[in-house]
């Protein structure tokens, strides 16, 4: 609202434990293609709190260099693909780069995300039918969270499991609660293991909830207040405390030490961006291609 961030401003509250918990569940040469709700993913391949607030700044020194905006990003080196906003989209261009990685010898499997309201669009179901057919190295993760847009999932969905299309392409599907960060690692592991067994492409239908507007601009007025406060109960940060105290002995004291460290690392990746110059325009073209 500084007016300091080119563009709106996208974030996946709420969906925090699908980015992550996929994240984990990759290999060392396992590509992603993230979308807007997916910043986690960037963060667990190692893409640092600076570098990513310098590329929503248009800086020097992000993944980008300063070109495209908001959490239109990739790098890499860390095996991460910057998205198209058409989402998609992404799913065939992660599948080629598995199969470009395949065929150099490399085990890599390819993490495509997508939405509910994307899962109904052609180019999804012509790159899991492909995906198929060659046996591709592709898990597709679809974050259902219920809204496409400002669309409820009533007005375009006319299937209550988006996973049971796996069986028209003949592929592997799974459900797993995907405000569940261990449920999700558990099981995105699973499907990048038979991945890369050769075993074909999987679909993997996790059930989350967009806790924010689409996009900054979006004052989410559209949704039910009793549904916005039911999934808040349900919350990805709360699930994890929880099994963190029941399982792990995790203490208010350690919460308290988590968070304080976090704050730290933020407030100083943001003093880090801000004082950052802006790119060199001479060096604008240098990843054009003609």
């Amino acid at each position: 609202m500084q007016g300091k961030i080119p563009g709106s401003f996208y974030d996946g509250r709420g969906q925090e434990a699908t980015a992550v918990g996929a994240a984990l569940a990759m290999g060392p040469d396992d590509v992603a293609c993230p979308l807007i709700r997916d910043m986690g993913v960037h963060l667990v391949r190692g893409v640092t709190p600076a570098e990513m607030l310098r590329h929503y700044l248009g800086k020097a020194g992000a993944p980008m260099e300063g070109r495209d905006g908001n959490i239109h990003l990739g790098a890499f080196d860390r095996g991460t693909v910057p998205m198209i906003s058409h989402l998609p989209e992404m799913l065939p261009v992660g599948m080629g780069v598995a199969l470009a990685r395949r065929r150099r010898g490399l085990e890599a499997v390819a993490i495509g995300f997508c939405g509910d309201g994307a899962s109904c669009g052609g180019v999804f179901h012509e790159t899991l039918n492909l995906a198929a057919v060659w046996r591709a190295p592709l898990v597709v993760i679809v974050e259902r969270n219920r809204y496409a847009y400002m669309t409820p999932e009533d007005r375009y969905l006319p299937t209550p499991k988006i996973a049971a299309r796996a069986a028209g392409y003949g592929i592997r599907a799974w459900s797993v609660d995907g405000n569940d960060v261990i449920e999700v690692a558990e099981v995105v592991g699973e499907a990048t293991a038979a991945a890369r067994r050769d075993e074909g492409p999987g679909l993997i239908e996790a059930f989350t909830y967009r806790m924010h507007g689409h996009g900054a601009h979006d004052a989410q007025t559209y949704v039910p207040t009793d549904e916005l406060e039911l999934w808040k109960a349900h919350d990805p940060l709360l699930i994890w405390r929880a099994r963190a105290e029941s399982e792990l002995g995790w203490s208010p004291r350690d919460q308290e030490m988590l968070e304080h460290r976090v704050a730290g690392e933020v407030a100083v990746a943001l003093d880090d961006a801000l004082s950052a110059p802006y790119p060199d325009v001479r060096h604008l073209a240098s990843s054009v291609f003609a």
